[in-house]
């Protein structure tokens, strides 16, 4: 059968190596791709990105099945438009995938349902924002109501950090969000103590699978010093999801989010991301929810999975995810992002990128933003590889991908030298 993955990310190549692997899988395609997804034999590239564009050449192509990968075309309605002309599609619809594409929506639909998150307002009006920073101080959490591409949150340490993050985002809209229908607004909430953890799971509609737990590296420094980004690396499993934890955090807030969403007559399918915030008595909130996989956390789970993809993501689309039980590898899988330089402000294009290895059982280096000009490899984005491995341990784990890891150039090229030093320093993984 033909795959179609929706994408051009480390997240997409991820999930289209694994898909390739299945075993009734006979092409997988990509749209549009990357330099990685370019030059293997495994993929094929389809430069089409617009919604009906795609589905008349899947139509056309007769794609088995479509696997939407970033948050762009969920909230454009690529899932509602194939599904209209009965093709299978894994993802949330446009209403669904709100509960990404709005912070607003997001936050009012949990207090609607009870699900842990952090006290909130939300503002459109500059002033009012910058008075209700002023009689709340810092630390504080000013994100951007729409669509950032993972970048639309800052954390202030300080009231001027605060208040000038407001100005960023509703007045000079620096960060190129994507505006939801009212024009621009920003959602202020406490700060929340705590380790956090990505929690993803797969959803039919009714039926829930969690994947295997991962934690994420947001800042761009060592030590978790810097700004914010859209990831520098993660690792799984994630030791701060005990299993009280991973219970918890179905029992209070996965499934409370999934029946709400079906009584509020949106029905969830496809990847739920829950962004947790844990505190020291192991009570888990909601930082956010992305309604795709993370990435890079998608990198070291695909490293994981034991299971077909194509058959798991074949019930998802049927309604059966019931029906099967996910296989894990028990290594720790650990990804480094290789950034471009200026990112994540102003990332540099054109780079020449050399000494990526031939992929390994225990190493894969997934592409993310490159692309390939005249034949050359070169950075197209501001992350631009992930350096994912297999090792025993944390600590075997973090030696193998930065050993892979030093072997590769670009000009300016930036990664984090702890990745998984949580685990590490912490809990002596």
């Amino acid at each position: 059968m033909k795959v179609l993955v929706i994408g051009s990310g480390g997240r997409e190549h991820a999930l289209a190596w694994r898909l390739a692997q299945g075993n009734r899988v006979s092409r997988v395609y990509v749209a549009p791709g990357n330099g990685g997804t370019a030059t293997d034999s495994r993929y094929t590239c389809i430069d089409i990105t617009e919604p009906a564009a795609l589905r008349e050449w899947a139509q056309k192509e007769k794609i088995a099945l479509t696997v939407v990968g970033p948050e762009g075309p969920l909230a454009a309605g690529v899932v509602d438009e194939f599904r209209s002309h009965g093709m299978r599609i894994f993802g949330p619809t446009k209403a669904a995938a709100q509960l990404e594409s709005s912070k607003a929506f997001s936050k009012d639909f949990m207090k609607r349902h009870k699900i842990p998150t952090a006290a909130y307002e939300t503002f459109s009006d500059a002033a009012a924002a910058h008075a209700y920073v002023d009689t709340k101080g810092a630390p504080i959490v000013v994100k951007a109501d729409g669509l950032a591409a993972g970048k639309g949150v800052v954390v202030a340490t300080t009231v001027a950090e605060a208040h000038e993050a407001i100005d960023f985002m509703l007045l000079d809209n620096k960060l190129g969000v994507a505006h939801n229908d009212g024009g621009a607004r920003v959602v202020i909430e406490e700060f929340l103590q705590g380790e956090e953890a990505s929690f993803i799971v797969m959803c039919d509609g009714k039926n829930v699978t969690a994947l295997a737990t991962s934690q994420d590296h947001k800042r761009l420094l060592d030590g978790d010093q810097g700004p914010n980004t859209g990831g520098m690396g993660a690792y799984s499993p994630a030791p701060v999801v005990t299993a009280e934890v991973h219970a918890r955090a179905m029992r209070e807030i996965i499934l409370p989010t999934i029946r709400g969403m079906e009584k509020d007559g949106i029905p969830y399918t496809g990847f739920l991301y829950a962004g947790l915030m844990i505190d020291a008595q192991g009570h888990p909130k909601t930082l956010e929810f992305n309604c795709r996989m993370g990435d890079p956390e998608t990198q070291p789970i695909m490293m994981r999975l034991k299971s077909d993809l194509f058959e798991v993501m074949w019930h998802a689309t049927d309604g059966t995810l019931d029906q099967i039980e996910l296989q894990w590898d028990r290594h720790t899988a650990l990804g480094v992002v290789m950034a471009a330089h200026g990112y994540p402000l102003s990332p540099r294009k054109g780079d020449r990128i050399s000494g990526i290895p031939p992929e390994a059982p225990d190493a894969v280096v997934f592409h993310a933003g490159t692309s390939l000009d005249s034949g050359e490899l070169r950075t197209s984005g501001g992350r631009v590889l992930c350096v994912t491995v297999l090792a025993d341990s944390v600590k075997l784990a973090q030696q193998r991908a930065y050993e892979v890891a030093s072997k590769i150039h670009f000009d300016g090229a930036q990664y984090r030298k702890d990745i998984g030093h949580r685990a590490v320093h912490v809990r002596g993984g």
